[in-house]
């Protein structure tokens, strides 16, 4: 037995659904809808990696502490 997925609505203007109905044309999106939640599944996924990354890595850090010793703070 499928499992049925349960769906909201969400708002946009028409002028922004127009634009990505166009740009979707001849590619494998059959809606906008499809390609929405394609497009929010990526940057919600992006920002979900960023927030439990290191903001710097342990280059960033060391770049940063040889930096502060040539100008005289360490």
């Amino acid at each position: 037995m499928k499992s049925r997925r349960k769906y909201t609505t969400v708002s946009i203007p028409i002028t922004l659904y127009n634009r990505i109905k166009n740009l979707i044309e001849n590619t494998g999106f059959t809606s906008v809808s499809q390609y929405v939640t394609y497009v929010l599944r990526e940057v919600v996924s992006a920002h979900e990696e960023a927030r439990y990354r290191e903001p710097f890595t342990e280059e960033d850090k060391k770049r940063i502490l040889e930096r502060l010793r040539r100008l005289g703070y360490l």
